[in-house]
């Protein structure tokens, strides 16, 4: 059996809630373009989004452990793939359209630099002066101008509502800047829910990576609520040590009981709101889309718990230092010597101009091409 572009757009007006987004309702491409036959435009989204080159660098861009630490860590890669399968699932239970949702958590972090957020730290200070950086406006300009893949215009020209959810993407470390996609409006149902599934996967899995690597230590989170609970459900006892499958379990189960607390949240939000269609939703003077107030709290204690003693931890920090060092001082070479950059980024001075050229060219960079370049441009032993 076939099913047809229309015949798929039927199944989403039977199993989406009154305020899911349908494909077939979409506000459009700003270039306009003639839509597939067996594929929804929010699917078509998905699959540029997966095909970008800026997609696969996110195989070598930090999480929150270098490249170079180890090769079971997490990455910007399979961080934006984890942030996807929990907002589908979200999406999948709550009435939402799943392809939406999959493709914004797929492009949330397109934007990212090398080294994670001390990159972003270093170019967002290096441009104060010259327009700034955040890591989401970066990931609105690789779909919309960066990438050139195809010929009749710039970016990937996905749909207003990709778009919306990538600009209204907000977590503790995104910043939305939402000044052309209805900023009076809230987010989407499908982009509030990319948010919360950021949110969480990045908590559950920096804490698993936290573990794994020895920097914490399961004496240290002795108190913390929500991991009392987690090991009271899998009678894990007080331990100074994890193997592999303890700590999986943990995980997993973390990532169930935010999972469950979310999804009964969020409902009796759409209840309360009453609300009827995907504009009423984002008409609302609250996101609909959030943990219970105890859940929150723990949530907010973990968070806290991990930047004092993972993202503080003297060897993150020792790391980040080094790769606000790499990033400083490469923007500083090509600023003063912009021959030594590529030729092809010589050539797009004139149009962007200097400054936003060269955050450019070392936003697109991964860990280990801008190591090696940073080896390249000041190092004798290494030919240029």
């Amino acid at each position: 059996m076939i099913y047809t572009r229309q015949q798929l757009e039927d199944f989403e007006d039977q199993q989406l809630a009154p305020y899911g987004i349908r494909s077939k309702n979409s506000k459009g491409r700003k270039f306009p373009e003639e839509e597939a036959d067996f594929r929804t435009r929010f699917q078509r989204d998905r699959e540029r989004v997966l095909h970008t080159t800026a997609f696969r660098r996110l195989e070598y861009k930090t999480q929150v452990f270098i490249n170079q630490e180890g090769d079971y860590y997490r990455t910007r890669l399979t961080h934006s793939l984890e942030v996807a399968q929990i907002g589908r699932s979200l999406a999948r239970t709550l009435g939402a359209n799943e392809d939406l949702v999959e493709t914004i958590c797929l492009a949330h972090d397109l934007g990212h630099p090398p080294f994670g957020h001390s990159g972003e730290a270093a170019l967002s200070r290096l441009m104060t002066d010259h327009g700034g950086f955040n890591h989401n406006t970066q990931s609105l300009r690789i779909v919309t101008e960066l990438e050139r893949r195809y010929p009749d215009f710039p970016g990937l020209n996905l749909t207003w509502e990709t778009l919306e959810g990538m600009v209204k993407h907000e977590t503790d470390y995104d910043i939305s800047e939402a000044n052309e996609f209805d900023p009076e409006l809230r987010g989407h149902l499908e982009a509030q829910i990319a948010n919360v599934a950021d949110e969480l996967a990045y908590t559950a899995h920096d804490l698993d990576d936290g573990l794994r690597s020895g920097m914490i230590t399961p004496g240290q989170l002795d108190g913390i609520a929500i991991w009392e609970i987690v090991n009271e459900s899998i009678g894990l006892r007080k331990t100074e040590t994890l193997d592999d499958l303890t700590r999986h379990q943990i995980i997993r189960r973390l990532i169930g009981f935010e999972t469950t607390d979310l999804i009964q949240s969020i409902d009796r939000y759409l209840r309360k709101s009453g609300v009827k269609s995907a504009l009423e939703l984002q008409k609302l003077p609250y996101n609909v889309v959030g943990f219970s107030e105890d859940m929150y709290r723990r949530n907010r204690e973990l968070k806290d718990f991990l930047f004092a003693n993972l993202y503080r931890h003297y060897r993150v920090v020792r790391m980040s230092t080094k790769a606000e060092r790499v990033v400083s001082e490469l923007f500083n070479v090509y600023h003063s010597t912009p021959a030594v950059m590529p030729p092809y980024y010589q050539g797009l001075i004139a149009e962007r101009g200097l400054e936003r050229t060269i955050c450019d060219y070392i936003a697109g960079m991964t860990d280990r091409y801008a190591v090696d370049e940073y080896n390249r441009m000041f190092s004798p032993d290494i030919l240029p």
